[in-house]
């Protein structure tokens, strides 16, 4: 199993490159978010690696840090979601944007990836929210706080009732899921322990306008 490529990058595609290693070319599969951090061919390249062995084919899927190979390994566990969609997804949302939009139940964010309908966006919310809904909610609460957030998926951290009631409110105003979800975590950081709904909506409110 190859976990880790580095070598040189002899050409990328819209959905692989190819890395030149001690002189063999190795094919990697790739978002385009990974692709674009590659760099013009010629240069070094590093990539992380997820090994894919089939009857028919040995596929290399490759990452540009460990969050993204995570969420590639959690997003392909879904039904009706394989390599190339998962890639896709992760082409239009980094792992703290993806993580987001799946706790925050923001399907329409999902669906803009190439392949992903609103049924299969609905399944991958279903199916992974409870292992993105700590990272989401630690995400926005440490980032208002000004400290590193972790970059791999980890467990739920529940909330009460209001920070749904506070995202429904701003998503009535025109806000965004994702947006709102994130405006509301970072205020109720703020504001501590069991805030009101009056509080949390004038609070994300200025989250949202800073």
């Amino acid at each position: 199993m190859i976990a880790k490529l580095s070598g040189r990058l002899d050409s990328t595609a819209l959905d692989h490159a190819v890395i030149d290693v001690g002189g063999v070319g190795y094919l990697v599969f790739a978002s385009r978010k990974t692709l674009d951090r590659l760099g013009p061919p010629g240069t070094a390249a590093s990539v992380l690696c997820d090994t894919h062995v089939r009857e028919d084919h040995i596929h290399l899927y490759g990452f540009a840090d460990a969050a993204e190979r995570a969420w590639f390994r959690l997003l392909t566990t879904v039904q009706g979601v394989g390599p190339k969609a998962a890639l896709a997804v992760l082409g239009v949302l980094d792992a703290d944007a993806l993580a987001t939009a799946i706790a925050a139940d923001d399907r329409k964010a999902l669906a803009r990836a190439d392949g992903i309908g609103p049924k299969t966006a609905a399944r991958i919310v279903s199916e992974l929210k409870d292992k993105a809904g700590g990272l989401a909610l630690g995400t926005a609460a440490r980032g208002a706080a000004g400290t590193p957030a972790p970059s791999t998926p980890t467990a739920p951290v529940a909330g009460p009732p209001v920070l749904g009631d506070a995202v429904s409110a701003l998503v009535n105003l025109g806000y965004g899921q994702s947006e709102a979800f994130t405006a509301v975590s970072k205020a109720a950081k703020v504001l501590g322990d069991e805030p009101t709904l009056g509080q949390l909506i004038p609070a994300a409110l200025k989250e949202l306008t800073a």
